[in-house]
């Protein structure tokens, strides 16, 4: 069993404040409801997740309708700070799911999936990985950055497992590293040139990916390859929201 944290504490950015009132993306009305519920409940129906601890603004989360299971803390001023006090409630060191709020295609068979790779192998922080071609299959025209490696071309995923024990230690990093997840560029330049040289040419490998982040981070880091296009579905531009609400209305 595993605790999971939704990190919902952040603020509309600025192509979304002109599609909607709600001051955060949690709280964006998706098919009448705050899309933070819909990523709640799909935890809920996962057999494997336990607590759901959900860090944000706590007014604006008490009116939502969550699970039972559903603990509401305050968020931080950055999404690295809610992490933090997101582990700090969890009040342990087992392996913990984190979760973005803004993925609400997101499935109990995504996560089961996800969950069960894992157990596979013996890591500190796994992270999802979808290839083009899976996503584009499922959702067809929707625009997403990917890199490309020797394997393939993919897309990341917007969740993650961790062993809360390494947070602390490499929050610095990893902040740098989230603010570039959508800048394959500079995250290979955060890698090394090396790095750089083998991206642009598009031999870099990953498990090369997996092994020097590791290094940087001090820790033991895998890369899940998941089939669920769902995983890559953050709505942070207009034609993403406009995806989820046809999805919703169209029972997709």
């Amino acid at each position: 069993m595993y605790d999971a944290i939704i990190l919902a504490g952040g603020e509309n950015n600025e192509p979304l404040v002109h599609y909607t009132s709600q001051p955060y993306e949690a709280m964006i009305d998706i098919s009448g409801k705050p899309m933070v519920e819909f990523v709640a409940r799909a935890l809920a129906a996962c057999p494997q997740i336990s607590r759901i601890f959900v860090a944000g603004p706590p007014e604006e989360l008490a009116k939502c309708s969550f699970p039972e299971q559903t603990v509401i803390v305050a968020g931080g001023r950055t999404i690295m700070d809610t992490i933090s006090l997101g582990m700090k409630a969890l009040e342990h060191e087992r392996l913990t799911l984190v979760v973005t709020a803004d993925i609400p295609l997101l499935t109990p068979a995504a996560i089961e999936d996800f969950l069960a790779q894992c157990a596979g192998v013996q890591a500190d922080l796994y992270y999802p990985i979808v290839a083009r071609s899976d996503h584009e299959r499922r959702f067809p025209g929707n625009q997403r950055t990917y890199a490309r490696l020797r394997e393939g071309t993919f897309t990341g995923g917007n969740i993650f497992l961790v062993n809360p024990r390494i947070v602390p230690h490499c929050m610095e990093v990893a902040e740098r590293i989230f603010a570039n997840r959508k800048n394959p560029f500079k995250l290979c330049c955060q890698l090394g040139w090396t790095f750089v040289v083998k991206f642009v040419l598009g031999i870099l490998k990953l498990n090369q990916v997996e092994k020097r982040a590791g290094e940087i981070l001090g820790i033991q880091g895998a890369v899940i390859r998941s089939q669920y296009a769902e995983l890559g579905i953050d709505v942070d531009k207009p034609s993403d929201l406009e995806l989820v609400r046809n999805c919703f209305s169209q029972g997709c």
